[in-house]
């Protein structure tokens, strides 16, 4: 009743910043609620809701964009080929992930492929005009230049995974190197003596955090690295099954291979079976992913299991928390936010 007598005295509308007075928060918490950020907790978000109904408060969702330059849409943007992205299903899972939690809040979702330097332009131009509100980066390599451009817009971005440990933006990943671990750990207590990884790119920091973790756990094990035994992938099948031949090649006597994703532990034993090798009897096979191409290979694919969904879920949640408060981390003086989830083996028959 005070709040609606107070607002009719002074005839105006009450403020964002008068509601969160009202509900004892940040004025960036009440956008959260607002903007419908599962990133609150039902006590706040029922203190928010109290404080507007009280105030009689009423976002303007037009005025409220134009005078913060808002679009209410995100760009997903992914520096790869469509043809890469629409053949690995890490990419259509983490679509997913995204999709399904933005459907809670209003915000548009823009699916943006920047797999070339004529792309890449054109993305530069689009940003700068600041036609979307916020960023997801997704597969991005150590020296993608788009991470900077953003910082340097100051667009609120955050990306799957960091480019290093030195990483400033936002970033939402799994535990790349204990998923590398336990991979290895398994094939070890399965009495595999010669383990071969097919690594990921090698300008993803991912990917090299799944090879600390394939060489810390045969350290552990008391076992030497042997270089022989790690050859480098793409994450393609293609890529899969040249660096299979090459570990053949060179190391005949291998009995294990840890593939640093589904889609080349798919190309691997295509190769494998044309060269004779049983899976498992000969070769132990174990992928990366926990893909639907694990579970439907025959035999079918020992994983790791990435919750690529609960990442793309992560991401949204965190970016809307970036765009509730759009000015700069140093201006603000918190940490960036670096989320890692768990990543879980899933033992079946090809180990």
């Amino acid at each position: 009743m005070a709040g609606h007598g107070a607002r009719g005295r002074s005839g105006r509308r009450p403020t964002l910043e008068e509601v969160a007075a009202r509900a004892g928060v940040g004025r960036g918490t009440v956008s959260r609620v607002i903007n419908g950020s599962p990133r609150v907790s039902d006590a706040t978000r029922a203190a928010v809701e109290a404080a507007v109904a009280e105030l009689g408060y009423v976002p303007n969702t037009a005025a409220r964009a134009l005078a913060a330059n808002r679009t209410d849409a995100i760009a997903l943007v992914v520096p790869e080929s469509e043809t890469r992205f629409f053949a690995e299903p890490y990419f259509s899972d983490m679509l997913k992930g995204v999709g399904a939690e933005l459907s809670e809040t209003e915000m548009q979702l823009l699916l943006i492929f920047a797999g070339n330097d004529r792309e890449r332009r054109r993305l530069a131009q689009y940003l700068a005009a600041h036609r979307v509100d916020g960023v997801l980066l997704v597969s991005v390599h150590a020296d993608d230049p788009l991470p900077d451009l953003l910082a340097q817009l100051e667009i609120p971005a955050v990306i799957s995974g960091p480019r290093s440990e030195r990483e400033t933006l936002p970033s939402v990943d799994s535990d790349n190197y204990g998923g590398g671990r336990s991979a290895v750990e398994h094939l070890i207590a399965r009495g595999r003596t010669n383990i071969a990884t097919i690594t990921g790119r090698l300008d993803v920091y991912g990917a090299q955090r799944r090879i600390d973790g394939y060489r810390d756990a045969l350290r552990d094990a008391g076992r030497e690295v042997d270089e022989a035994l790690i050859v480098p992938g793409d994450f393609t099948e293609e890529g899969g099954r040249r660096a299979m031949a090459e570990l053949l090649a060179g190391r005949p006597d291998l009995d294990a291979v840890f593939a640093e994703s589904d889609v080349m532990a798919a190309g691997a034993r295509q190769v494998l079976r044309e060269k004779g090798r049983r899976i498992p009897d000969d070769v132990a096979l174990v992928g990366y992913d926990d893909s639907a191409i694990a579970r439907h290979m025959d035999p079918p694919l020992t994983s790791v299991r990435q919750p690529i969904e609960e990442m793309g879920r992560a991401m949204i949640d965190l970016l809307l928390d970036e765009i509730a408060d759009r000015r700069p981390a140093a201006s603000r003086g918190l940490d960036r936010r670096q989320v890692v989830l768990p990543t879980e083996l899933v033992e079946r028959d090809s180990s």
